[in-house]
């Protein structure tokens, strides 16, 4: 098994783990990570994304890679599924320990939030191996961090450790290792306290190009205001409200 699926009622926790490889992505790995994606599809919850063993992904598997043609190359083999992992209904988090290279760098790219640990190093260097970075750094890189500092790393194959990954926007934070797992269901759980309509409507406006915008927020927005579950979080908000400036007025005039 190289992609361990633990499942709970709110999320999924998924641990990339060939720890003889450094949780190197092979067939086998893109293949779970295919079927992992089918299961949220049918039943949306959060996905966090870790490896196993201090390590994220250390890249693809080089020895699969040499033997790849250009057919392979236009398959778009991990492309595809990092695509669909973007593409998952519901939020994405990647906790990353130790290295995430190449095809491991481009999974942490698919992520919606990325959180790491001190130990990270974070690159592409695939120009160093006669090949580009193609599983979707070249797009989703410019995104995340502007297209001058996506070039710098992409052109130069350099790696950059957790202090300058967090500065670049790269990570939203960093934790010690222990904390990593724990943070990242922290996440998970202010997630959850939220309606699932609603995060995925944010989540598909946020992944929707911009010429579409504004009017796919008016679409989204309006499927949420007809629904019951707006009009029953909204009426606990008021009454909320409306018990604490009692209590404060009770206080008030003792």
């Amino acid at each position: 098994m190289t992609v361990h699926v633990e499942e709970r009622d709110d999320r999924v926790i998924a641990t990339l783990d060939r720890p003889e490889k450094r949780n190197a992505i092979d067939q086998d790995m893109i293949d779970a990570l295919h079927a992992l994606c089918a299961a949220l599809e049918e039943r949306p919850r959060t996905l966090i994304l870790t490896g196993s063993g201090g390590v994220f992904a250390a890249g693809a598997d080089i020895a699969q890679l040499r033997d790849r043609t250009a057919a392979d190359a236009r398959r778009g083999i991990n492309a595809m599924a990092f695509i669909r992992i973007r593409e998952l209904p519901m939020p994405v988090i990647a906790a990353i320990d130790g290295y995430a290279l190449g095809g491991g760098a481009e999974l942490a790219y698919a992520a919606d939030i990325r959180i790491a640990t001190p130990s990270l190093a974070i690159g592409n260097p695939e120009t160093g191996l006669g090949i580009m970075a193609a599983a979707g750094a070249t797009w989703r890189l410019p995104e995340i961090v502007g297209e001058a500092r996506a070039s710098d790393l992409l052109l130069t194959g350099r790696t950059l450790d957790a202090d300058e990954a967090l500065r670049w926007g790269l990570v939203s934070a960093v934790h010690p290792a222990d904390r990593l797992l724990p943070e990242a269901h922290a996440i998970a759980d202010r997630i959850g306290a939220n309606d699932a309509l609603a995060t995925q409507h944010t989540k598909r406006a946020l992944r929707t190009p911009r010429a579409q915008h504004p009017a796919i927020e008016f679409e989204l927005q309006a499927e949420l205001f007809d629904s019951p579950e707006k009009h029953r979080r909204m009426t606990a908000f008021l009454e909320r409200r409306a018990a604490r400036t009692r209590q404060h007025d009770e206080r008030t005039t003792r």
